[in-house]
C-alpha cells in the first residue's frame, strides 16, 4: 500500500491508522462498560409496576448497542482496508458508518448518572467518527489548487 490519499480517503497514512486503533479501543471498552451497566440497571428495575422504566431501559440498551456495533464495523472496516484487505473495499456496506441511532433523551434523563454518561459518550464517539469519515473522503486540495482557486476569485 502506498502513503498519502487513495479513492478511499487518506486512511493510509500513520497517523490514520494510528486513530483507528485508538478508536477502537475507546469502543470496545466503551461497549463492555455499556454492557455492565445496562445489564445492572436491569437487574435493579425488575420491580412490579416499573414496566415503562423497563421497556425504555430495553429501547436504549439496543440503540446504545446498535450506535456502538455500527462505530466497531467501521473501524474494523477500515482496519482491513488499511492492512490492504482485497475484501475491504470502499463500496461495502460497512465503509459508511449511516445515520446515528438517537437516544431519546426523554427517557435517558430518568437513568442514573453513569448510565447517561455512557449513552452521551457513544453518541459522541458516532459523531466523531462520522466527522472523521466526512474529512477523510473529502478531495484533497493541495497549496498550489487553493492558490489558483484565490487568484482565479480575485479575477
Amino acid at each position: 500500500m502506498t502513503m498519502g490519499r487513495t479513492e478511499t480517503g487518506a486512511i493510509g497514512l500513520p497517523e490514520h491508522r494510528a486513530q483507528i486503533e485508538n478508536l477502537y479501543v475507546d469502543a470496545m471498552l466503551l461497549a463492555d462498560e455499556a454492557h455492565a451497566a445496562f445489564a445492572a440497571q436491569r437487574d435493579l428495575g425488575r420491580a412490579p409496576g416499573d414496566s415503562l422504566r423497563q421497556i425504555g431501559l430495553a429501547c436504549e440498551s439496543l440503540k446504545t448497542t446498535t450506535r456502538l456495533m455500527h462505530i466497531i464495523a467501521w473501524l474494523l472496516h477500515r482496519r482491513a482496508m488499511i492492512a490492504g484487505d482485497p475484501g475491504a473495499g470502499p463500496n461495502d456496506s460497512a465503509a459508511r458508518i449511516g445515520k446515528p441511532v438517537a437516544a431519546d433523551w426523554d427517557i435517558c434523563a430518568g437513568f442514573d448518572a453513569p448510565l447517561r454518561r455512557i449513552v452521551a459518550a457513544s453518541e459522541r464517539l458516532f459523531e466523531r467518527i462520522a466527522a472523521m469519515e466526512a474529512g477523510w473522503d473529502a478531495p484533497a486540495i493541495t497549496p498550489v489548487q487553493a492558490l489558483l482557486a484565490r487568484l482565479e476569485a480575485r479575477l
